[in-house]
C-alpha cells in the first residue's frame, strides 16, 4: 500500500480552505479541519480526510446547513440536551463536550445528549478533552443503519462508536475508540479503492452469507438491499457477535431514544453524504471516587503491567488502547500526515474544483 506524507498543517489548511469555500464560519472549518487530519495522525484513515469529499457533497446538497446554529433544548445543572438543527456534528459536538466538561469540573459529572447532527469525526477527539482536567471522558454517536443483528441480514443499527478516556501519570493515556461492529464503512471503502477482498467475518452478503467484495457490498448497502457489517465479534455468537450487537444497540438507546433522536433502521445516509445522527457525551470528575493522583499511579500500573507482559510468538508487544495511536501521532507531527495516495489525488482534484491548492506533499512510502 502506497501512502504520501503531507506536512500536518498544511494539510489542515487544506481542508479548512476547502470547508471555507464551502460556505463553513472560519472557526467551524478549522475545528473541522483539525478533527479529519487528527484521525490520519492517529492511524485511523477510515475517518480522515478520505472523508472530506463526502463532507463537500453534504454541504452543496444541504444535508449539513452552513448556518445552522446549535439550540439548547433543555438544561440541568448535570446535564443538556442540544439539537444541532443539521449543522457541522464537530461544531455541535465540541459545544457539549465543552458544557459536559465545565459541568463535570463543577458539579462531579456532566452528561449531554445531540439530535439532528452530522458526522462528528472520531469519538475519541472528544472523550480525550476530558483527560487534562483529571476526569474520565465518554463519547458516543449512532450512525446510519450499516449493520445486521445477530443471525440477521438487514441493517438495522449503525457502525455506533463508543470512546472512553482515562489518564495515566508516566504511562500514556488509556483511551478506547472502537465502533461495535466489526469494522466500520470506511475499513470497507479503504479495501475497495485499494481492491482488496473482504477477510471473512468482516460482512454479511445479502443472502446472509460472507461477503468479501467491497464496492458490490457497499452499493447493496446504500440502496438497502441486504447485506451489512457483522457486530462486533463477527456472525453468530460464538466469538461474541451478540455481545456486539447488544453495545450497538446500546449506544442507539443513549444517542437516539435518550436523545430525542432516530436510531436503528429509521437513520439512512443520503446518496452523497452521511445522514443526520444523534451523539452522548458524559464525564465525571476521579475524586468523587479517590484521589485523582492515586488513581493515575493506579492507572501506570495496570498500564505498565500490560505493556511489559510477555508478546505471543511473531508479536514485539503488547498494546493497551491508544498506546498505537499517540505513537503515530508523534511520528506524523515529525514525518509528515499519511495519506493514501490515491486519497492524495482526490484531494487535489476537489481542491482544483474550489481554486484550493494542497502543499506540503513529500515523497511517497510504502506501508
Amino acid at each position: 500500500m502506497q501512502y504520501t506524507c503531507v506536512e500536518q498543517g498544511a494539510l489542515e489548511g487544506f481542508c479548512q480552505q476547502v470547508f471555507r469555500a464551502h460556505g463553513l464560519a472560519a472557526p467551524d472549518a478549522e475545528l473541522a479541519a483539525r478533527v479529519l487530519v487528527n484521525s490520519d495522525a492517529r492511524g485511523i484513515p477510515s475517518h480522515g480526510v478520505a472523508r472530506l469529499p463526502r463532507y463537500v457533497r453534504g454541504l452543496k446538497a444541504g444535508s449539513i446547513l452552513t448556518d445552522a446554529k446549535p439550540k439548547l433544548i433543555h438544561e440541568t445543572p448535570l446535564s443538556l440536551v442540544l439539537d444541532a438543527q443539521g449543522g457541522m456534528g464537530t461544531t455541535v459536538s465540541q459545544q457539549a463536550m465543552d458544557a459536559v466538561i465545565a459541568k463535570a469540573c463543577e458539579h462531579g459529572a456532566g452528561f449531554a445528549t445531540v439530535r439532528d447532527s452530522n458526522h462528528f469525526g472520531i469519538a475519541a477527539w472528544y472523550a480525550m478533552q476530558a483527560l487534562p482536567h483529571d476526569l474520565i471522558g465518554i463519547a458516543m454517536t449512532n450512525t446510519a443503519a450499516l449493520g445486521v443483528p445477530t443471525h440477521g441480514r438487514q441493517c438495522m443499527f449503525g457502525t455506533n462508536p463508543i470512546a472512553f478516556a482515562a489518564p495515566a501519570d508516566r504511562e500514556k493515556a488509556f483511551v478506547l475508540d472502537m465502533s461495535t461492529t466489526a469494522v466500520t464503512r470506511g475499513k470497507l471503502e479503504v479495501y475497495g479503492r485499494q481492491n482488496t477482498p473482504l477477510p471473512t467475518g468482516w460482512a454479511a452478503a445479502p443472502d446472509g452469507g460472507d461477503a468479501h467484495d467491497a464496492p458490490s457490498l457497499l452499493e447493496s448497502m446504500n440502496i438497502y438491499a441486504g447485506g451489512g457489517l457483522h457486530p462486533l465479534g463477527g456472525a453468530g455468537t460464538e466469538f461474541g457477535g451478540h455481545k456486539g450487537y447488544g453495545l450497538a444497540v446500546m449506544v442507539d438507546i443513549l444517542c437516539g431514544a435518550l436523545a430525542g433522536h432516530g436510531f436503528g433502521r429509521h437513520l439512512h445516509d443520503t446518496p452523497g453524504s452521511t445522514g443526520r445522527v444523534g451523539h452522548f457525551f458524559a464525564a465525571f470528575r476521579i475524586d468523587l471516587f479517590r484521589p485523582a493522583d492515586e488513581f493515575r499511579q493506579a492507572m501506570d500500573q495496570l498500564l505498565s503491567d500490560l505493556r511489559t507482559s510477555e508478546p505471543a510468538a511473531g508479536h514485539d508487544q503488547v498494546w493497551y488502547a491508544g498506546l498505537k495511536e499517540i505513537q503515530a501521532q508523534e511520528a506524523a507531527s515529525r514525518e509528515g500526515v499519511p495519506v493514501e495516495t490515491g486519497v492524495i489525488e482526490s484531494l487535489q482534484a476537489l481542491g482544483e474544483a474550489c481554486g484550493v491548492t494542497l502543499a506540503g506533499i513529500k515523497e511517497p512510502s510504502h506501508a
